[in-house]
């Protein structure tokens, strides 16, 4: 049966990853967010204050449900009960957008508190292709599909990470989400052109972009080594690569993810206020085309 609609989008707008110690200040003046982002697995309970507050802050935004425990890219089925709380979550609150990460976290009945990278072969297309029909079919709407921060390569693989995205979302029906922190992490540790990942990326499929900080640190031969932390502040070349890439993709909902050392409020909205000047500085110019 065809998926139905979410009873709004997200906005071409800054969101910021929903945090409860937060709440009264986004209740009382949330300027300039405009969407909020929350972790399924946060919401999955019968009920109390989580809930409580998810709804009054669902009739004020719009929301975008992000699951980090589906283990999408995992050799073993799908967790029919995880499958289950997330139908009956996504249900109840029908968020303009669910998103879910191309990695692994699951093995032998084990969970990992780590996303872990795959190998882009043909086998894993279909096993990933698969689980996603699987989770479309459940919740009756598309997902997005987020790229990894990658810390090594697999020599395995025969395709390129936007060339492996995009034939998932071909295949599925899946959109895809950018997160442009990941890319610039991945670029920095496995040498190659965030600019040129960015030009290869299926930017019409796209329906959030993300941005987070890192944490630098050095392998053992001493070359720089990040660690998608989202624990700081975004720094000034992730900024630069999405005003890159919202030249070429045009408005997106643009989210700030900072998920430990959370700081305070103001702190936060200043991450979202930039956004939304990197936003505005669209409007000036129009954007360039996707090169297919």
């Amino acid at each position: 049966m065809p998926a139905p609609a979410p009873l709004e989008t997200l906005p071409n707008a800054p969101g910021v990853g929903y945090k409860p110690q937060h709440f009264s200040e986004i209740m009382a003046d949330a300027d300039p967010v405009q969407w909020l982002e929350i972790h399924a697995e946060n919401y999955m309970g019968d009920g109390g204050r989580p809930l409580a507050q998810l709804r009054h802050l669902a009739e004020e935004f719009a929301i975008s449900v992000h699951g980090v425990g589906l283990s999408i890219g995992g050799e073993a089925p799908l967790d029919k009960d995880h499958l289950a709380r997330l139908k009956h979550l996504v249900s109840w609150l029908n968020p303009a957008s669910f998103s879910e990460h191309l990695a692994w976290s699951t093995h032998d009945g084990h969970f990992y508190n780590d996303l872990l990278p795959l190998p882009y072969t043909k086998a894993t297309l279909c096993r990933v292709c698969d689980h996603i029909d699987q989770l479309q079919e459940t919740i009756a709407r598309p997902m997005l599909l987020e790229n990894p921060s990658s810390y090594l390569a697999f020599a395995e693989s025969s395709w390129s990470e936007p060339e492996f995205l995009a034939e998932i979302s071909q295949r599925t029906g899946c959109g895809l989400l950018l997160d442009v922190n990941n890319v610039f992490v991945s670029a920095t540790n496995l040498d190659f052109s965030p600019q040129g990942y960015i030009d290869a990326f299926a930017l019409e499929k796209t329906g959030e972009i993300h941005l987070g900080g890192h944490d630098e640190d050095a392998d053992d031969h001493g070359h720089p080594l990040l660690i998608d932390s989202h624990g700081r502040a975004v720094v000034d070349p992730v900024w630069a690569l999405l005003d890159y890439t919202l030249e070429r993709s045009g408005p997106k909902p643009v989210l700030i993810e900072w998920d430990n050392d959370v700081p305070d409020w103001p702190t936060l909205a200043a991450e979202a206020e930039r956004a939304a000047f990197a936003l505005s500085s669209l409007t000036a110019k129009p954007s360039r085309p996707v090169i297919a």
